[in-house]
C-alpha cells in the first residue's frame, strides 16, 4: 500500500500519517513513513525519540555527491540523474515502535551555487520508494504533489487529501486534484478533519464531489494538542480509532 498524504497546511495530515501508520504496525504491516514536508514534524508525532537528531537526506552532502558525482552547491556541473537509491532505506532509516522513517528535507532555494544534485537525489529516492515493494509506504507531504512525477504515480496506490470545513481547505483540494490528475494518478480520496457536526461534513461532500470522502474524523482537542506538542497522537475518542480503521479497509479496495 502506497499512501502520499497531503493538504493544506494545518489541517492535520502529520497526525493522519501518524495515526494511519501506527493502525497499519498494529495489523502486523511493515511500515516507512516519510517526511517530506518542509514543516518536519511526522517523527514527534510517531514518537521517535530525540526527533530533532534524525538527519535531513538533503543535508548529506557527501552521499548526494557520492551518487550524482557532483558536490552539492557546485554552479554549472553535470551530474547524474538516476543516481542510485535502493539503500538509502536500509542504510538510514530511524527506527522506533515497528516504523521505519525518513526525512527527506527541504531543498535550499536562491543564493548562488546549484542545487540540482539535490534535486536529482529526492526525485530518484521518490520514484524508487513508490515503486519498489515496500509493504506499506506513507508520505507525508506539503500542500501539493511535487514530489510526485508521471512516471512514479503509478506506483501510487491513493493521494489522500485532508481537508477541515474550510473554504480555503476545500481550494486547495481542489488544485491538488487538478495536478493529481494531470500525472494520471488512479485513486484520490479525501478525509475530513476537525468535523464538529453534519452539517460541517455535508459541506465537505457538496464542496469536493465527486471525490470519494474515505472518513470523517471529529474535532478532538486531544488530537490538536497532540498535533501542536509534536507528540504521538492519541484520541479520547473512540470514534476516531473507529474511523481510522474504516479508513484503512476503504483504503483496500
Amino acid at each position: 500500500m502506497k499512501l502520499a498524504i497531503t493538504g493544506k497546511g494545518g489541517v492535520g495530515k502529520t497526525t493522519l500519517c501518524a495515526l494511519l501508520a501506527t493502525a497499519y504496525v498494529k495489523s502486523g504491516r511493515r511500515v516507512l513513513a516519510v517526511d517530506a514536508d518542509p514543516n518536519a514534524t511526522l517523527a514527534g508525532c510517531l514518537g521517535f525519540p530525540s526527533p530533532e537528531t534524525i538527519p535531513s537526506l538533503v543535508d548529506m552532502e557527501d552521499l548526494i555527491e557520492e551518487r550524482t558525482g557532483v558536490k552539492p552547491g557546485t554552479p554549472g556541473a553535470v551530474f547524474q540523474l538516476n543516481p542510485r537509491v535502493d539503500d538509502v532505506v536500509e542504510r538510514f532509516a530511524a527506527k522506533h515502535n515497528g516504523v521505519s522513517l525518513l526525512r527527506m528535507g527541504t531543498v535550499k532555494r536562491g543564493g548562488a551555487g546549484c542545487y540540482c544534485p539535490e534535486n536529482a537525489f529526492l526525485k530518484s529516492l521518490v520514484g524508487h520508494l513508490f515503486l519498489d515493494k515496500q509493504d506499506v509506504l506513507i508520505m507525508d507531504m506539503e500542500a501539493g504533489i511535487e514530489h510526485l512525477g508521471r512516471g512514479t504515480a503509478r506506483g501510487v496506490d491513493w493521494v489522500l487529501i485532508v481537508v477541515e470545513p474550510s473554504r480555503q481547505s476545500m481550494d486547495t483540494a481542489k488544485r491538488i486534484h487538478e495536478l493529481a490528475t494531470d500525472i494520471k494518478v488512479s485513486r484520490v480520496g479525501v478525509v475530513c478533519n476537525k468535523c464538529r457536526n453534519d452539517e460541517e461534513r455535508d459541506f465537505v461532500v457538496r464542496s469536493l464531489a465527486p471525490l470519494p470522502i474515505l472518513g470523517v474524523l471529529p474535532y478532538d482537542d486531544s488530537l490538536r494538542i497532540s498535533e501542536r506538542d509534536g507528540v504521538p497522537p492519541v484520541s479520547s475518542l473512540a470514534t476516531v480509532d473507529t474511523e481510522i480503521n474504516n479508513i484503512v479497509a476503504r483504503l483496500q479496495v
